[in-house]
């Protein structure tokens, strides 16, 4: 993820449980322009409460819940 504002990116490291590329597989994806990383056991939520991520992504609360979701 890049830190708006800089050039530096930080290294990969799930956005949910904070674990990097040498302890899990990381899944790469853009959100906002911004590149972020998050695990294959976290992916779930991502894609099915992606409210539990209001503190780690910018704007997420934003974001209509999936078809047959509440």
């Amino acid at each position: 993820m890049h830190l708006k504002g800089t050039h530096m990116p930080t290294p990969p490291i799930c956005i949910y449980c904070q674990q990097n590329d040498q302890k899990v597989p990381l899944l790469s994806f853009q959100y906002q322009g911004e590149q972020y990383w998050i695990c294959p056991q976290h992916l779930p939520i991502l894609i099915h409460e992606p409210i539990q991520l209001v503190n780690k992504l910018p704007g997420i609360e934003l974001l209509a819940p999936p078809e047959g979701h509440p």
